[in-house]
């Protein structure tokens, strides 16, 4: 039984399928209701609820409105342009631009989201593969007087000197080993000539190495300032970038790293022959297959686990040990996305390497003859194509080393926003 005090029913609730209501008749001093007031209107024939539709999908537009769980388009205003209502998945335009939509778990489906803010070569978030890899050579484009102007002339001159040492230590290599392997019977003579050559050769360059690998890591580093530069919209001059004194911070700890590599390399191969002079063969193989497994494996694994280290020494304003803890810290969670992406450059740059080096070396071959490729002009040749190659590979390569640092970090730690912020107070005083 209904009071007086009773609140009357909604009147837009309808039961489905049943008689139109008629409006409540106002009471003894209720106020009358608006001229313009009216029940809700009542669908010809009772329809069971819409179902949601399928993750990822969107129902199509109810007649006279927008479509069910889409929202309106935002105000011109905002600079996206107005857009026909509808989805593409039923034949409808596309949506406005800065509509996002995604499958369950990520955000609903027409959420509006501002674009990401991009004062320089990449946009202030978490990137994709494609974005690394074009962000490599837009950071060489951004800032080419450091990039490559730098880098070549470190390049220049490492591999001068090591073309010079390779050269002096041939010339002293001469005759060594035909003459340890001259006692041989039935040694040709001209054979023992073309391997003492060859090996003498190996040995000088081998010696050479170290020479442009300390002039790659010092490049490396110097070079990531550059692209966290570029990334922001600004370039630096290099003189700016030889300042930097951390960068010696990156070459203890390159060499560091060789060492240790070096005894575990050093380790396993003085197992493998003291199990071979002790005859015990079954043994040395074992070891040989499982150790060699175990070196390649680990080399991977640790070349992956240091590959943020040399950004953030570079980058970050902490101490030697804090810095290559916490850059160690940041590779947990994104191995495999790491180790994709640098195998992935690494071959990039291995391809781009053989294609320009195999001429110059050809020629090489052509103008060295029977002396070989450590002669004078060999020499000068196949070095004007390893120039050439490593300013590139190198520029590139530490161009994507410093995004990966960059990327892990606006994943992880919201460094875009720290980014962002930075990239706003620069144009605001700009302006």
């Amino acid at each position: 039984m209904t009071t007086p005090q009773d609140e009357p029913r909604n009147p837009d609730w309808v039961t489905p399928g049943g008689p139109p209501q008629a409006p409540p008749t106002p009471g003894p001093g209720a106020a009358a209701p608006p001229p313009a007031w009216s029940p809700a209107p009542v669908p010809p024939a009772w329809s069971p609820a819409p179902v949601p539709p399928a993750d990822g999908a969107v129902p199509p537009a109810a007649p006279g409105g927008s479509s069910w769980g889409a929202p309106t388009a935002p105000p011109s205003s905002w600079g996206a342009p107005a857009a026909p209502q509808g989805p593409t998945a039923w034949g409808g335009p596309p949506p406005p631009p800065g509509y996002a939509s995604g499958p369950y778990g990520s955000p609903m489906p027409g959420v509006w989201r501002p674009p990401a803010l991009q004062p320089g070569i990449i946009p202030l978030r978490p990137l994709g593969l494609g974005e690394i890899l074009d962000g490599g050579v837009r950071a060489i484009r951004a800032n080419p007087t450091v990039m490559f102007g730098l880098s070549a002339a470190v390049v220049t001159a490492a591999v001068t000197l090591s073309a010079l040492v390779t050269w002096y230590l041939s010339g002293l290599l001469v005759g060594t080993f035909s003459g340890v392997f001259g006692s041989l019977e039935g040694a040709d003579g001209q054979v023992l000539a073309d391997l003492d050559r060859q090996l003498g050769g190996s040995v000088a360059s081998l010696a050479s190495t170290p020479i442009t690998s300390v002039a790659t890591t010092i490049l490396t580093g110097l070079l990531v300032i550059s692209v966290s530069r570029s990334v922001l919209g600004r370039t630096i001059t290099v003189r700016e970038v030889a300042r930097s004194g951390r960068v010696w911070w990156v070459l203890g700890f390159t060499v560091g790293l060789v060492v240790v590599e070096l005894v575990v390399v050093g380790a396993w191969v003085g197992l493998l022959i003291w199990l071979i002079s002790q005859q015990m063969n079954g043994a040395a193989v074992a070891v040989g297959l499982i150790g060699g497994a175990a070196v390649i494996v680990g080399a991977f694994w640790l070349s992956v686990r240091v590959l943020l280290i040399t950004p953030a020494l570079m980058l970050e304003g902490k101490g030697f040990w804090t810095t290559v803890r916490r850059a160690w810290r940041l590779t947990r969670g994104s191995f495999w996305r790491l180790l994709g992406i640098y195998l992935l450059v690494s071959i990039l740059t291995g391809i781009l390497t053989q294609i320009v080096v195999t001429p110059f070396a050809i020629v090489a071959g052509i103008v060295g003859g029977t002396a070989g490729t450590t002669t004078g002009p060999a020499l000068a040749i196949t070095s004007v194509g390893q120039i050439i190659a490593l300013t590139a590979t190198i520029t590139y390569s530490s161009a994507v080393v410093a995004l990966l640092y960059i990327d892990v970090r606006m994943r992880r730690e919201g460094l875009d926003v720290e980014l962002g912020r930075a990239a706003s107070a620069e144009q605001d005083v700009t302006a």
